[in-house]
C-alpha cells in the first residue's frame, strides 16, 4: 500500500479518533466502534455506515465539549473470510 508523505504528515499533525469497523456475519451488518468517543453504530451498507459515523461523531464531540474542528476519523475495517 502506497501512502503519500502528505497523508502521513496530515495524520501526524491533526488529531484523530480510531473507528474500528467489523463485519458481523450473523447479523449481515457492518458494525462501527469508536471507544474513545463511546460510539457504536451498525448498518448493512459500508458506505452508509461511514456517513452515519461522521454525523454521529460530530454531534458526540460537540455535546461532550471535546474539540471537534480539524479532527479526523481513522476507519479501520476488518472482515475475515474463509479461504477454500
Amino acid at each position: 500500500m502506497n501512502v503519500s508523505q502528505d497523508t502521513i504528515n496530515l495524520v501526524d499533525t491533526v488529531p484523530y479518533y480510531d473507528v474500528n469497523i467489523i463485519w458481523d456475519s450473523e447479523a449481515h451488518m457492518w458494525v462501527a466502534i469508536a471507544d474513545d468517543i463511546l460510539l457504536t453504530l451498525e448498518n448493512k451498507s459500508f458506505d452508509t455506515l461511514i456517513e452515519r459515523v461522521k454525523a454521529a461523531a460530530s454531534e458526540i464531540l460537540e455535546l461532550n465539549f471535546k474539540p471537534y474542528t480539524n479532527v479526523q476519523l481513522r476507519f479501520i475495517p476488518e472482515r475475515f473470510v474463509a479461504v477454500s
